[in-house]
């Protein structure tokens, strides 16, 4: 029984989540080097980020940081499509944050919903959150409209707050709380 559970433990129905590996790296920097992709979920000045720069962010990565990243991978194929990741967890208030980062080829194909859903599963299930929250810019629609599938709701908007594409856009805040998940 146990030996079933753990081989679907972070599975959905078109992901599943595991460890990133060496092996991955050459995936995910060709994934977070696209800098349309970048333009969704950076707010930084869009400069493309060296190969340094990549190295750093992944060996900084730790769950002794409270900080937990997964690999997404395809579920009948085991291809890495992408990256997902809880951070800034604080644990005496129970909320922390999400953000996912998928390959262009894999965007609107239910991937990232499928993926959230799993990472919810484990956040109320085995981290003792009872909020998760994220940001997104206001312009990125197909995003947003993924993480309402998940049960995010709109909690604000922060108005202006990001300079891109020749003038300002609004982030919006959204959060899902356990409560919320559980129905």
């Amino acid at each position: 029984m146990i030996k079933a559970y753990t081989e679907t433990f972070l599975t959905g129905n078109k992901v599943k989540l595991r460890k990133i590996t060496q092996e991955d790296f050459q995936n995910y920097m060709n994934i977070e080097d696209v800098m349309e992709s970048r333009l969704l979920m950076n707010d930084g000045i869009p400069f493309p980020p060296m190969l340094a720069d990549h190295e750093k962010f992944i060996s900084e990565i730790s769950s002794e940081k409270d900080d937990f990243m997964f690999a997404v991978e395809l579920l009948d194929q085991n291809v890495f499509i992408g990256t997902i990741a809880v951070y800034l967890v604080n644990w005496k208030n129970g909320t922390c944050y999400v953000g996912i980062s998928l390959g262009s080829d894999y965007q609107g194909k239910g991937y990232g919903t499928d993926a959230m859903n799993v990472l919810l599963n484990f956040i109320f299930n085995y981290m003792n959150v009872n909020k998760v929250k994220l940001q997104v810019f206001g312009f990125n629609k197909k995003a947003i409209r993924s993480y309402e599938k998940c049960g995010f709701r709109l909690e604000g908007t922060l108005r202006e707050e990001l300079f891109r594409f020749g003038k300002y856009q609004d982030v919006c805040v959204m959060g899902i709380l356990r409560g919320d998940w559980q129905e």
